[in-house]
């Protein structure tokens, strides 16, 4: 018998949960978009930001790591420590970076509707390394590569085309809108071809969690580590960047606040808001939502930041979102094929939680 809840006059029932967590993840996530552009936009150094974002996000799962997996044996070698350290800085310090850099020359819009480029460029990466099967004689894995393509071509022209301007999503029609504050359209070339090198930095991160994580099981223990040494190297690249102390100095403003918005929300109530969605529907489940963050960070850009929606930016989004699609109906199909390994090993089943959870992590 289904279990229900009485909440605020709402009968919610246990089927339902993980949708509303799944929703609230992609709130939560175009909050950071909006965040992060706040604190740039107001003057915030980039590298600074992130070395700010991984202190704040290493110090909220720490006691997580410590007291949930305090009963796990993993140990851990010299060697795998240096590999833990390289991959946290090609892959995870890499793509931070160079995403804050990014959403100062382009918007948060741009930044929320380029993440779904993430599935696909991580299909093709672990194509190329020989992680993932391309079936190109199979539906499925024409899918893959179909959407993979759609998808990526989607983040090109929603960057690159923007054609009339929506007019009722021009809410300030007589105020300049953020993206013409760049001061020149080679800038705003530069940040989306910066954004697109993030999200591909970024899926190599992922593609590289597979290995790893049958080395090191303890995936909390080992995404906490990850964001430390990410804190470091991002430390010794903020103060090669910028040498001036004040732009170090944090208030009680939007730039303190967003830190802490995408060190411990982002980093600590998504993570197991996605494990739990995970564990009750499938990663496939979680992975469908990723959307809804660009529809959000569309709505509540063009309210606070004036940001103009135009069709080009639409009509890009749709194959954004039509590729991301493709891929996800392809993988479907792909394990629907393999009916054997429906029981998943310990293994394997960490590691897909562990990726899944961290998709549209930026």
């Amino acid at each position: 018998m289904k279990s229900l809840i009485f909440c605020n006059n709402v009968l919610i029932s246990e089927n339902h949960k993980p949708y509303i967590a799944m929703l609230l993840v992609q709130l939560i996530y175009a909050g950071m978009a909006l965040f992060s552009k706040a604190a740039v936009a107001q003057g915030m150094n980039p590298f600074v930001f992130v070395v700010y974002r991984q202190a704040f996000a290493s110090l909220a799962l720490a006691p997580f790591a410590f007291f949930l997996e305090s009963k796990k044996t993993s140990p851990l070698s010299y060697y795998l420590l240096c590999k833990i350290f390289l991959i946290s800085l090609f892959g995870l310090t890499l793509s931070l970076n160079l995403y804050y850099v990014a959403i100062n020359y382009t918007t948060a819009t741009f930044a929320a509707a380029t993440t779904n480029t993430i599935p696909a460029i991580t299909f093709v990466l672990a194509g190329l390394l020989g992680m993932e099967s391309i079936p190109i004689r199979q539906s499925y894995g024409i899918a893959k590569v179909l959407g993979s393509i759609v998808s990526v071509s989607g983040a090109l022209v929603f960057a690159f085309v923007k054609g009339p301007s929506l007019p009722f999503m021009n809410w300030h029609p007589n105020t300049p809108d953020s993206s013409s504050k760049h001061s020149s359209l080679g800038e705003w070339i530069k940040g989306a071809l910066i954004m697109i090198s993030a999200n591909t930095a970024w899926s190599l991160w992922l593609v590289l969690q597979g290995p790893i994580i049958k080395q090191y099981p303890a995936k909390l223990r080992l995404t906490t580590l990850q964001c430390f040494f990410s804190c470091i190297q991002s430390a010794f690249w903020a103060v090669a960047a910028e040498r001036n102390p004040s732009a170090w100095k944090l208030g009680w403003n939007i730039n303190l606040l967003s830190v802490a918005y995408c060190g411990v929300i982002v980093n600590g109530i998504t993570y197991w808001l996605q494990v739990w969605a995970i564990e009750k529907k499938g990663p496939l489940f979680t992975a469908m939502f990723t959307p809804f963050a660009l529809i959000i960070t569309a709505i509540f850009s063009a309210f606070f930041w004036k940001e103009t929606l135009y069709l080009g930016s639409v009509g890009g989004a749709v194959l954004l979102v039509v590729g991301l699609y493709s891929v996800l109906w392809g993988k479907k199909k792909e394990e629907g094929k393999s009916v054997t390994n429906d029981e998943e090993n310990p293994e394997t089943k960490e590691e897909t939680i562990l990726e899944s959870a961290t998709t549209t992590y930026h």
